[in-house]
């Protein structure tokens, strides 16, 4: 068994750190920090590997703008009790919808730092957490987050039933998912 080599290289005006080893094809990844790194297998050349990255240059950057822009995102998050009050009364406003289903008794509204969900809706709790990366989303994408997570009072999957729960109160819901991409 080989060990594996990193090297640090540019191609096309894109430094890259690239790593030689057991892998069958070629791996490339931007980072959070958007820093390069390839992935090559043990037989293929620095010559096709600077091709790769040149082949996938723009490809490189548009993924480290998105992850500059992520970070910038990040750095402008407002302190919880300011997201806290926001999503707050963005759910007084959804609630009166779901008074009937939830016994007129609103849920604890919360708020976290999360990386992978905008929101979680616990229904034994009565509970919704929204993501504090939430904030800085455009309003539209905010209320539907809002909206997607009362739902699941209502279904707790994401059932074709569901979805039609969504749609009565929001019609236009997947144009505003789609904001939040």
């Amino acid at each position: 068994m080989q060990k594996e080599r990193v090297m640090l290289r540019a191609a096309g005006g894109i430094p890259y750190e690239l790593t030689r080893g057991r892998v069958k094809r070629l791996n490339l990844h931007v980072r959070r920090d958007g820093t390069v790194a390839l992935s090559i297998p043990l037989r293929t050349t620095l010559e096709a590997a600077d091709a790769y990255v040149i082949a996938e240059a723009e490809w490189i950057r548009a993924a480290q703008a998105r992850q500059a822009a992520r970070e910038k995102r990040q750095e402008e998050l407002p302190d919880k009790a300011a997201a806290l009050a926001h999503f707050t009364a963005m759910s007084d406003k959804v609630y009166p919808a779901f008074a009937g289903v939830l016994g007129g008794q609103k849920p604890t509204i919360k708020v976290r730092s999360m990386t992978s969900r905008w929101g979680v809706c616990h229904m034994a709790k009565r509970q919704i957490t929204f993501a504090l990366q939430l904030y800085n989303m455009p309003e539209a994408a905010q209320i539907y987050v809002v909206v997607h997570e009362y739902c699941h009072f209502l279904q707790p999957n994401h059932s074709p039933a569901f979805w039609a729960e969504v749609a009565k109160l929001m019609p236009d819901w997947k144009a505003r998912r789609d904001l939040l991409k």
